[in-house]
């Protein structure tokens, strides 16, 4: 597998340490900063009242050891490892917070928060896990009660105007990443689900929305051109995958790696880094309702139902010409381990898409063993495609 010199990955790849410094300039210049964990958090809000939203390091085993003196062993490693960033504080992001952004989506997390509340200031979202109007009139009051804490925490006003300016950005850059991601619907995908992972990754970490939003914009004119011209590290019989279930990111990424190194290729990401990512706030009379609505409606686990994902996953598979789904799920993550029973009934109903599911957490112990499985799930969709 040859893979081409694409300039601006290789300047998005050092990205993460690039912005750390940036982010300890901003400090210095007074710049207010909140660290977020989930695609929950309403990031214009943070944007309008002036401050820099930031993703916050979770997804790497090494500080895992060090959470597991607190937290379960059998608890969920994106949580440990967020958990032990904190406490190590060798995550930067955590560490120039001013504020942390947090929601209740699953047990494990709810009660991590308490423990990172009394490291730093933190606000606690009480998010609805249904999707009906009573929990977006809910949800719409948690918005308010957000507003008001950012407002005095940062002695700022939080006016329409600066709302609906930091909506625009806000759905800039999710254009950006739909499209970035749509690149990957051409057969043969133009670069490697590893890269784009790292690109997705990366990029979360930015202390400069538009200077991102240019960066994603310019890789994606840059895989374009590669495309038109036939240039991919596969060819048109590589198998496609797409990856469904649980966040995944630089560190914990050893399935990627495996099915790529095995002869696939990852064209799609579903996850609450990728695909999940892209819908924008419409607009209405009401742009705190438009925005609670965007977020309310985003198709996680923890909804309960959670028929969205399901229709979006049969979207994805159509569009990016799927020959697979492999429903990812970290070991003490009950809700999307429960939920996969529905997304492969779903996915495989009249002889449908091939289905694999694998439960796993952050370390190599089970590397061979996957190998294994994924190997033979690969053959068995090159064999359905006459390969």
């Amino acid at each position: 597998m040859s893979e081409p010199c694409i300039p601006t990955l290789l300047e998005i790849n050092a990205l993460r340490e690039r912005n750390a410094i940036a982010l300890k300039v901003a400090k210095d210049h007074g710049r207010k900063v909140v660290g977020t964990y989930c695609l929950f958090s309403p990031v214009e809000l943070i944007v309008a009242a002036g401050a820099i939203p930031v993703s916050l390091c979770g997804t790497s085993p090494t500080p895992i050891p060090a959470a597991e003196k607190v937290l379960p062993r059998t608890l969920c490693p994106l949580i440990k490892s967020s958990y032990g960033f904190a406490l190590t504080d060798t995550c930067p992001f955590f560490h120039f917070s001013d504020l942390l952004l947090a929601e209740t989506t699953c047990d494990g997390k709810k009660k991590m928060y308490e423990l990172l509340g009394q490291m730093k200031p933190l606000h606690l979202m009480q998010l609805p896990q249904v999707q009906d109007e009573a929990a977006l009139e809910y949800w719409i009051l948690e918005l308010k009660r957000l507003i008001r804490r950012l407002e005095q925490e940062f002695s700022v006003q939080i006016t329409p105007e600066r709302l609906a300016s930091a909506v625009m950005l806000l759905n800039e850059e999710r254009r950006s990443l739909k499209a970035l991601q749509d690149v990957m619907k051409r057969k043969p995908a133009p670069i490697t689900g590893i890269d784009l992972l790292t690109v997705l990754h990366n990029r979360g970490f930015t202390v400069d929305k538009r200077e991102a939003i240019g960066l994603v914009n310019r890789l994606t004119a840059e895989l374009t051109e590669l495309a038109e011209r036939g240039v991919s590290p596969f060819d048109s019989t590589t198998p496609r995958i797409l990856l469904t279930g649980v966040p995944v990111g630089v560190g914990s990424d050893k399935v990627v790696r495996l099915v790529e190194e095995l002869g696939g290729s990852v064209v799609c990401f579903e996850s609450c880094g990728a695909y999940k990512k892209v819908d924008p706030v419409v607009p209405g009379a009401d742009l705190l309702r438009s925005i609670a609505e965007k977020y309310l409606h985003i198709p996680c686990s923890c909804m309960s139902p959670n028929h969205g994902r399901l229709s979006l996953l049969e979207r994805l598979v159509d569009e990016f010409q799927v020959d697979g789904v492999i429903d990812l799920t970290w070991q003490g993550c009950h809700t999307y381990n429960v939920e996969s029973l529905s997304v492969k009934h779903h996915l495989q109903q009249g002889g449908g898409t091939p289905f694999l599911q694998i439960e796993t957490d952050y370390s190599e112990s089970d590397t061979e063993q996957l190998r294994v499985r994924i190997e033979a799930f690969l053959e068995m969709i090159s064999a359905r495609l006459g390969g």
